[in-house]
């Protein structure tokens, strides 16, 4: 069992971690206490990835990268892999070993936290060295208290805007409303539109992506920009971009989200987009399109049985940026049941 008695921390083995670093709590703000595992193609890890290069945390918590691919069976046992898992030479680029443990499989790292977990292998975790022990495997929690875990307590890297805050006291109000829907209809979308077993669930559901699309569309032409709500970076940018940037890349072919695609239907997100990948340290440096297209593509073979890696898009992000996005024509995608479907959800057509 894990070594943390704190059941509102990781309350059983079906559980996850729910820790939080604060000087007042279990995991106090030091350097070097932390290590945080991700995988590149992960969106739900690039929330945390992308925060740790905003906020300049790249000195404070190393990270260890698990290999695109394979994955595992059907159950997704035995899970991510390592560098170095069969042998020496046995490398991904982009990859990294376990820099904790040498371990061969993410698994490993979760049974040393407990032993008898039965719960998902996924990324990211951020593992608490000095402790033992996970802190946190919840992508979204640690999007909302990472960014000022050690703002009043170490150096950060230089150039890193200590200030930055994802999480604003005017703006919170709206950023809990929009990422509500975000993460039902938008970033957990098109993992129900791609997973979908049969035809009725597919059609249920690809709607639902280009819904949110339209909102998140008409949002950001609204605001004026350059992000989602005006001047203030926020982590509803971090919420979009993570899903957005691999859109194009890999949802429209990958998970049948082909009612549009962001370069051709939705001009003000795509310069949002573009935006954030050329000109916000942080975004690009985070982004890895191999990793993220081998990883879809090689590791559902009920999805995509050959594991035929497409090469398209070209480019897989287009460079120019017009950050004019008040002049610009907000795209919508007009397909009927996206239409009403927005209108069910949002009150907006």
């Amino acid at each position: 069992m894990s070594p943390q008695s704190d059941p509102a921390i990781h309350a059983d083995p079906n559980d996850s971690w729910h820790g939080v670093i604060t000087k007042k709590g279990q995991f106090p703000p030091e350097k070097d206490q932390y290590h945080l595992y991700i995988g590149l193609f992960c969106p739900f890890a690039h929330r945390a990835n992308l925060v740790r290069h905003l906020k300049g945390l790249e000195s404070i918590i190393d990270i260890s990268i698990v290999k695109a691919y394979p994955k595992g069976d059907e159950n997704g046992w035995p899970g991510w892999r390592f560098n170095g898992e069969n042998k020496s030479d046995d490398v991904y680029p982009g990859a990294t070993e376990d820099k904790l443990f040498g371990s061969k499989f993410l698994h490993e790292v979760y049974f040393k936290a407990d032993s008898d977990y039965k719960g998902r292998y996924s990324v990211p975790v951020l593992w608490d060295k000095k402790q033992n022990t996970i802190v946190s495997n919840e992508s979204a929690e640690l999007l909302r208290w990472l960014p000022t875990a050690f703002d009043d307590d170490l150096q950060c890297e230089e150039g890193a805007d200590r200030a930055l805050d994802l999480y604003p006291d005017p703006l919170k109000e709206k950023i809990d409303e929009i990422s509500t829907w975000m993460q039902r209809d938008l970033n957990s979308g098109v993992y129900k539109a791609g997973f979908a077993k049969d035809q009725n669930t597919y059609n249920d559901n690809v709607p639902v992506v280009f819904a949110a699309l339209n909102q998140l569309e008409s949002i950001i032409h609204g605001s004026g920009g350059p992000y989602i709500l005006g001047q203030r970076l926020t982590e509803l940018d971090i919420r979009a971009y993570a899903t957005v940037i691999r859109f194009d890349t890999i949802y429209v072919q990958h998970f049948k989200c082909n009612l549009g695609t962001i370069r051709g239907n939705y001009p003000v997100i795509h310069e949002w987009l573009k935006n954030l990948y050329w000109n916000v340290k942080g975004f690009k440096e985070t982004t890895d399109f191999v990793h993220i297209k081998e990883n879809y593509s090689k590791s559902h073979g009920d999805i995509n049985p050959l594991a035929i890696t497409p090469l398209g898009p070209f480019p897989d992000i287009e460079d120019g940026v017009n950050l004019n996005f008040i002049a610009m024509e907000p795209g919508v995608v007009k397909h009927p049941h996206v239409l009403k479907k927005q209108k069910e959800l949002y009150g907006t057509a």
